[in-house]
């Protein structure tokens, strides 16, 4: 798809790879990049073609309302960009409210959104969908259970997605990078995602513009990544060994 004269929305928008991806977007001309974030607090980047909406998308009601102002107000979505995420440490004793957190925000935001735009995407044939998710949903986190398993998770709706619907229009791509440098990774710039380098957000952002334009699932922006994910389904027990070691070393 192009994003030319598009209608783009990007959640998790206020910074990080989100604000990288409209950055990069606006060389592409759009119609209109609706950023959508929790907070604005010390926001202070403006273009005449990038807007600001408060949203929590993972509440339905709340992302419902904002899918509807910018229906309303620049004609139907294009492309969303399901990007918000949250990074929280911990094992499977990590409280409930953590575990429920990150399964909103990682999972249930996606399947909001697709529940609320497909139906029209259908009727048109055309929409994309970039879902964020991680390295880790690829490979795993060595330090935290809750983000492991819900970008696993997204991962495999946004296949579900593209097997249902990529014959319909709706193209899917799913975002996995290892780290990068935003809020979310300050203070953990030694962790094991950072071994193969941090990167910044603009590589990032892009790749997912070389993915929209050629409807490419995998965005692994980390060359690496891929490999491993090719060792680890060559051979499962000798990657989770492997890991396993990994883990001992950097935890010694």
């Amino acid at each position: 798809m192009e994003i030319n004269n598009k209608v783009v929305v990007i959640t998790g928008g206020a910074g990080g790879i989100g604000l990288a991806i409209a950055k990069a977007f606006l060389l592409e001309d759009p119609k209109i990049i609706v950023l959508a974030d929790i907070s604005f607090e010390n926001f202070n980047f403006k273009n005449d073609k990038v807007i600001n909406k408060q949203c929590n998308v993972s509440n339905q009601t709340d992302l419902n309302k904002l899918i509807n102002e910018v229906n309303q107000e620049f004609g139907l979505i294009d492309i969303f960009c399901s990007n918000a995420g949250v990074l929280s440490l911990g094992s499977e004793q990590s409280i409930n409210e953590d575990w429920d957190k990150n399964w909103n925000l990682h999972v249930m935001s996606h399947v909001f959104a697709s529940k609320k735009l497909i139906p029209d995407m259908l009727k048109r044939g055309s929409g994309y969908f970039v879902n964020t998710a991680s390295a880790a949903g690829l490979l795993s986190h060595i330090d935290s259970a809750t983000y492991s398993t819900t970008k696993h998770a997204a991962i495999g709706f946004a296949e579900w997605l593209a097997i249902t619907y990529g014959k319909k229009g709706i193209g899917v791509s799913i975002l996995c990078p290892q780290a990068v440098k935003t809020a979310m990774i300050k203070g953990r710039e030694n962790e094991v995602s950072a071994l193969d380098g941090m990167m910044n957000p603009e590589t990032v952002a892009i790749e997912v513009v070389k993915a929209i334009k050629k409807d490419i699932f995998l965005i692994s922006p980390h060359s690496e990544v891929v490999g491993y994910f090719q060792n680890k389904a060559n051979n499962y027990a000798r990657w989770i060994g492997g890991m396993q070691k990994l883990r001992s070393r950097l935890k010694s």
